[in-house]
C-alpha cells in the first residue's frame, strides 16, 4: 500500500500546473519562455532517485543503457562478435529499464521544452552563432564529437553524471563525489572556453 501512494504522489507532481513549473521573472532573450524552476525540478531528481531505490533497490543512472543498445545494434550487423565481448557476456543486450529511462528523458525533455515555453525551432543558439556561425554541420559534429567523449568518460568512471552526481552522492560514495567536483570543473572550463575565449 506504501508504495502505491507513493506512486500516485509521483504521478499528481507530474501533474503541476504549467504556470507553477514556471521560473517568474527574467526571460533569456534567446528563448522564447520562462524554464522550469531549477529548484523545482532538482527537488523531483531527488525524489525520483529515492523512489528508484525504493520501488527497484537499484541507482539511477543512464550510461549502461548505451552500452546496451549498442549491444542491440551490435547483434544486427556482428552477433559473434558482439557475443565475443566480455562486458556483454556479464550484461546480456536487451531493452530493459535503464534503456526505458534514456527515452522517458528524452520525452521529458521535450515535455520540459514545450511547458517552458522553450521551443524556438532553431537548430542554432544564438550565442553558437555569435562564437561559430551559422555552420548547422559544424554544430551536429561537435555535438557528435562530445556525446562520444561523455560515453567514453562515463564507462571509464564506471558512471555518468546521475549513476555519480545523483545515485553516488546520495549514498554518500566518496569515488561519485570525486567524480561530481570533476564533473562541475570540466563544466565551468568548457563554458570559460565557449563564452570568453
Amino acid at each position: 500500500m506504501p508504495k502505491q501512494i507513493l506512486l500516485y504522489a509521483v504521478v499528481m507532481l507530474a501533474a503541476v500546473p504549467r504556470g507553477a513549473l514556471a521560473q517568474t521573472p527574467q526571460v533569456d532573450p534567446g528563448t522564447t519562455g520562462p524554464a522550469w524552476s531549477p529548484y523545482l525540478v532538482g527537488a523531483l531528481i531527488g525524489v525520483l532517485s529515492m523512489l528508484t531505490f525504493y520501488f527497484s533497490d537499484k541507482p539511477l543512472g543512464t550510461s549502461t543503457a548505451y552500452a546496451r543498445v549498442a549491444g542491440l545494434v551490435g547483434h544486427l550487423f556482428a552477433p559473434r562478435h558482439t557475443d565475443a565481448l566480455p562486458f556483454y557476456a556479464k550484461k546480456t543486450p536487451a531493452v530493459d529499464w535503464q534503456v526505458m529511462l534514456v527515452a522517458g528523458l528524452v520525452v521529458g525533455g521535450f515535455v520540459a521544452a514545450w511547458t517552458g515555453g522553450e521551443i524556438t525551432g532553431r537548430w542554432l543558439p544564438p550565442f553558437w552563432v555569435e562564437r561559430f556561425g551559422e555552420s548547422v554541420a559544424l554544430r551536429l559534429i561537435v555535438a557528435f564529437l562530445g556525446g562520444v567523449l561523455m560515453a567514453f568518460g562515463a564507462r571509464m568512471a564506471g558512471g555518468c553524471t546521475s549513476g555519480h552526481g545523483i545515485s553516488g552522492t546520495l549514498q554518500l560514495a566518496v569515488g561519485s563525489w570525486i567524480s561530481l567536483v570533476g564533473f562541475f570543473v570540466g563544466g565551468v572550463v568548457t563554458a570559460m572556453l565557449l563564452f570568453y575565449v
